[in-house]
């Protein structure tokens, strides 16, 4: 056992994160998936998902597509139609290599966090330290200064630059200063609201080859698709056009061929090209961030960076009138990460997605960490309306009866179930409650005794004989609640532990129910 430790301790110590080997709360349990079974019960949506899919495809005038599911870090279900190139008829697969747009933003974000974990810059610094040409530009003259922060999260005050930035993707770094040099047009003061811009990103690309002396594509080449086994480019030219995807656009009832554009500084805001199949080994890397657990990472950047990407950092807004694709009514609200997109809708799920689209393409991809899943969609028609099929399959699939797919479940935690035994043997009565070193001690100044004894008497009486407690639900490591069940019905207790080592309870809550069912 001594050997299995120190072995732990040397691998640990290996990967750089000793301190918080260290540091790591002792008898953590991380949530996890109560069904064995997730992948079977998902593959009995794939036949509803593969004619949703079709038909979606179809009217919407995509010439190609690809579209998958990733489950638990894996592809498990792939499908394809129409073409890559119309002119030729090769068909469409999970390795044809469609321009995914803006989808590039995660990876120039990706790129930037993991020179920040490296010391390499800060996300406060103010982007004008490596783009002087950007120094004392703004709204206003009290605006504050532009940080990188702010580039990540469209909170810069530049105007929307779409559909004007899709045409940029050829300038070459020295346009792109004289662009900045000459003036910018602000449409906001810095970081007081989001609104989309290219130019922000394509601003992170510059700083990425200020700071590393390699240009931006070179550098996520090297750190983010090797590593990760994905074939991918930033020039068309260097695919094979057996697999590369022409772009198109749905005219006067018949696609018109639109022409590619070569890679350039604009590039790091949504010129990147890659495969379903590859791009799925990238999804995979997001769903394993999730859940924080213990042990080193083996991607590109950290688990804990990569979570950061997902946090809503500037509110977009809330759509109380939202309806799913179904028609079914559901408000949202949303935010932008660094590179992508939250939202979180009227059930409480939580979703990250970005989508891509560009003269010739439209692509999106959506994942629910909670639940392990992910969606891609790939196609090669000018902006295609790929989040909309994305977000009617996710909905589908979670909503049939029969797949059942649920979300992680937090266990409860040693310090919860302790304190949920020791509590429910105090109750009704209190008896050696204060000498017990269960309670903070906030707790009988805020909570007195004889009120306690009288409310819980009070509720246990009208409760009836109790038939025995629940399990405990935690909301998270110090806090929830679990019911005691009697012939009347449950009571419902809920309590808030401390910081403190051991943990004590600080607040707490209880209340008599009829007919509650765990």
């Amino acid at each position: 056992m001594q050997q299995n430790k120190l072995l732990i301790f040397k691998m640990v110590a290996a990967f750089g994160l000793l301190p918080f080997f260290i540091a790591a709360q002792v008898g953590y349990q991380p949530p996890y998936f109560k069904d064995s079974n997730r992948l079977e019960k998902m593959s009995i949506a794939f036949p509803v998902v593969e004619k949703m899919v079709q038909k979606y495809a179809a009217e919407n005038h995509f010439p190609g597509y690809s579209f998958g599911i990733v489950l638990d870090g894996k592809l498990v279900y792939e499908t394809s139609g129409g073409y890559t190139n119309l002119q030729t008829k090769a068909p469409a697969t999970s390795k044809s290599m469609f321009r995914i747009a803006s989808m590039s933003k995660s990876f120039t974000a990706m790129a930037i966090l993991k020179l920040r974990d490296e010391g390499k810059l800060s996300l406060d610094d103010k982007a004008s330290k490596y783009i002087p040409e950007l120094k004392n530009q703004g709204l206003t003259t009290d605006a504050a200064p532009i940080t990188i922060r702010d580039l990540l999260t469209h909170a810069a005050g530049f105007p929307e630059d779409n559909p004007w930035g899709d045409r940029q993707l050829e300038k070459t770094s020295q346009e792109f200063l004289a662009f900045i040099k000459k003036g910018i047009h602000f449409s906001t003061a810095t970081g007081l609201s989001y609104e989309y811009s290219n130019v922000g990103f394509t601003m992170l690309g510059y700083i990425i080859e200020k700071i590393t002396g390699k240009n931006y594509g070179v550098y996520i080449k090297e750190n983010i698709w090797k590593p990760l086994n994905m074939e991918a480019s930033w020039e068309f030219s260097s695919i094979d056009d057996a697999k590369l995807a022409h772009g198109y656009r749905w005219i006067n009832n018949n696609w018109k061929e639109e022409p590619l554009l070569h890679d350039g500084i604009y590039g790091a805001m949504g010129g990147m090209i890659t495969s379903l199949a590859s791009f799925s080994k990238y999804v995979s890397l997001h769903l394993d961030a999730w859940p924080a657990r213990n042990g080193p990472s083996s991607g590109p950047i950290s688990r804990s960076s990569i979570r950061e990407m997902h946090q809503p950092s500037r509110f977009i807004g809330l759509n109380a009138s939202y309806k799913y694709p179904s028609g079914r009514a559901c408000a949202t609200t949303a935010a932008y990460g660094y590179g992508l997109s939250w939202l979180k809708d009227c059930t409480g799920r939580t979703s990250i997605a970005h989508s891509g689209g560009l003269p010739g393409f439209g692509s999106n991809w959506r994942f629910l960490p909670e639940y392990g899943l992910g969606v891609i969609l790939l196609a090669n028609v000018t902006y295609a309306p790929t989040a909309v099929l994305n977000t009617m399959v996710i909905d589908t699939i979670l909503r049939m009866g029969n797949v059942n797919l649920q979300p992680r479940i937090l266990p409860a935690s040693a310090a919860l179930k302790n304190a949920q035994t020791q509590l429910t043997a105090l109750l009704p009565s209190w008896k050696n409650a204060v000498a017990s070193n269960l309670f903070a001690e906030n707790f009988f100044d805020d909570y007195k005794i004889d009120t306690l004894i009288k409310e819980a008497s009070s509720i246990f009486e009208a409760a009836g004989p109790i038939i025995g407690s629940g399990n405990f639900m935690p909301e998270n490591e110090l806090r929830g609640y679990y019911y005691i069940h009697a012939k009347n019905g449950s009571i419902k207790i809920s309590f808030t532990l401390t910081p403190t080592n051991p943990s004590q309870i600080q607040e707490y809550h209880i209340s008599f129910q009829k007919h509650i069912e765990e």
